[in-house]
């Protein structure tokens, strides 16, 4: 709590120790652990087009901003307590790190993805036994296998998760929306489970927009999260996935949440034109599925909150803190609660406490 604000983290994220792949990948694909320092497996790196530039400019802001305690303490789940308590967070949702990048590479196979994944929801699992209460875990799918989406999907529920994240960038082919994966939108809308959508990385190598055509991280950061979330918002309205499943709530994560309000007027636009083109899967303005069941995540610093706010509705927006990632701010938090003098506490309250709450199920 902070200033008398309930908080909770709709996306903080954890940073995996090294040890991680090979304690907990089964035993005949220990071989595949990741190594360091240049993070491989079996040799080849799980990242492209980081300069040693950006490797150290990483090293030194997470140094700067975790100076101690969590850095000495390999960021495990004492220290992820910590922090929060620091930053007035009462309750966390945890996505990956490294793990964005090892379950995103396009050319592995469905079987060592799905063993990564395995291993990577096994050792949250136990992160977060430090305390559950607080300690929320989201757990991963693999996108590679699309048979093996409900067997994990089971496994994470009966861990007592409630949500799960996915990538927005395509996989093996796939969008989002892709017929293979419709018994998981199935089983997460029966189920009651949250889906995060969250861009796997600027460095992935998966199909990331901007990284044809850029090289710097400055360029490529600028168009993976916000553009690859705005056609995976556009993949589950075209292909009919919200259409198909109403109560199915699906939030759009550390993208900022501007582009929304182009977007969602560009694809009205397009709709009032060529609605006849997808008839079958769009049966009302795409910004209404929105509105019914969409969340995304804001930024405090965004200066247009209020226009959104007035376009979208509050119901809609969540806040998190991307703890600790190199570009999250130590004082985050008390930005998010300050929007009290810009957009009133009840609004303030929602973001923080009441939309979460009802977003992931609690």
């Amino acid at each position: 709590m902070l200033n008398g604000y309930q908080i909770i983290d709709a996306d903080a994220h954890v940073f995996e120790p090294q040890d991680l792949w090979h304690n907990y990948l089964e035993p005949g694909l220990k071989r595949f652990a990741l190594t360091s320092p240049n993070i491989t497996i079996q040799g080849e790196k799980i990242y492209s087009k980081i300069s040693n530039d950006v490797h150290n400019y990483a090293v030194r802001n997470i140094g700067h901003n975790h100076p101690t305690g969590a850095i000495p303490n390999g960021f495990d789940s004492e220290s992820q307590v910590r922090a929060m308590m620091q930053m007035g967070v009462d309750i966390s949702f945890l996505y990956p790190s490294l793990g964005l990048w090892v379950m995103g590479i396009d050319s592995m196979t469905p079987q060592l993805a799905g063993a990564f994944t395995r291993a990577y929801n096994n050792w949250l699992h136990d992160f977060c036994s430090y305390n559950p209460q607080i300690l929320k875990g989201v757990g991963a799918i693999n996108l590679h296998d699309p048979e093996e989406m409900l067997p994990e999907l089971h496994r994470v529920v009966a861990f007592g998760w409630n949500a799960v994240f996915l990538r927005s960038n395509p996989v093996k082919g796939r969008l989002l929306s892709d017929p293979a994966y419709e018994p998981f939108w199935t089983e997460c809308e029966a189920l009651g489970v949250a889906v995060g959508i969250h861009e796997s990385g600027s460095h992935s190598r998966l199909p990331t927009t901007g990284a044809d055509r850029f090289n710097t991280r400055f360029g490529m950061h600028a168009c993976s999260h916000p553009m690859e979330q705005m056609m995976a918002l556009l993949a589950l309205i075209e292909g009919g996935v919200l259409e198909r499943h109403p109560n199915l709530r699906v939030g759009f994560l550390e993208s900022g949440c501007g582009w929304l309000l182009y977007w969602l007027w560009r694809l009205d636009e397009e709709y009032e034109e060529l609605g006849w083109e997808v008839k079958n899967n769009v049966t009302m303005k795409p910004s209404e599925y929105f509105r019914r069941q969409c969340f995304i995540t804001i930024e405090p610093s965004e200066p247009y909150l209020d226009r959104v706010i007035q376009d979208i509705g509050v119901d809609n927006l969540l806040f998190g803190s991307d703890y600790p990632h190199m570009d999250h701010k130590q004082d985050i938090v008390a930005r998010a609660v300050a929007l009290q003098e810009q957009l009133g506490e009840e609004t303030v309250r929602k973001i923080l406490w009441h939309n979460p709450i009802r977003f992931y199920g609690l």
